[in-house]
């Protein structure tokens, strides 16, 4: 599902994008959320392969496999909500039904040896801010942003961190 909705800043309109999908708790739904999401960015001119829209896709790719792995209740889908404000911000939020499995906004450095454990520092290096938010009825939404400002489309190749993330709130 795509949508527009104006937002008015400082007395001129600026239309928002929506795109909102819910996906199976499984690894295909989350690879079907990366790749869907990389198409929507590149309908909204994010530019294909950019670094902007490969940061973008990362992090969806390791909030979406988050979702699966960490957030999975049988039988209850994942929401990922991709919002761009031209100019602005990119927005990515991942719902899941595990509101009381909540992560660190400070996610601990793994044992160099561990096979996992290493989503939520990509997110933390990669976004300029992100946070959990309860999700209501139940559960929880991580929502990670890309300041658009920072990071003008590029070329190619993993966009640099504007300054470095932090979570928000």
């Amino acid at each position: 599902m795509s949508n527009n909705s104006p937002l008015a800043t400082g007395g001129e309109a600026v239309t928002v994008r929506v795109f909102s999908q819910r996906f199976s708790s499984t690894p295909r739904g989350a690879r079907l959320a990366r790749r869907l999401a990389e198409v929507q960015f590149e309908r909204w001119g994010l530019g294909h392969r950019s670094g902007l829209s490969r940061t973008a896709a990362l992090i969806v790719g390791e909030l979406a496999a988050n979702a699966v792995t960490h957030g999975r209740v049988p039988g209850r889908d994942f929401e990922l909500v991709l919002s761009r404000t031209p100019g602005a911000v990119l927005r990515i939020e991942v719902s899941d039904a595990r509101g009381e499995l909540r992560p660190s906004t400070r996610p601990p450095v793994p044992d160099a040896l561990a096979e996992s454990g290493r989503g939520l520092l990509l997110v933390d290096a990669l976004a300029d801010r992100w946070e959990v938010v309860d999700r209501h009825p139940v559960g929880k939404t991580v929502r990670a942003e890309l300041d658009l400002t920072a990071r003008p489309p590029g070329p190619s190749g993993v966009t640099p961190p504007g300054g470095g993330a932090t979570p928000a709130g």
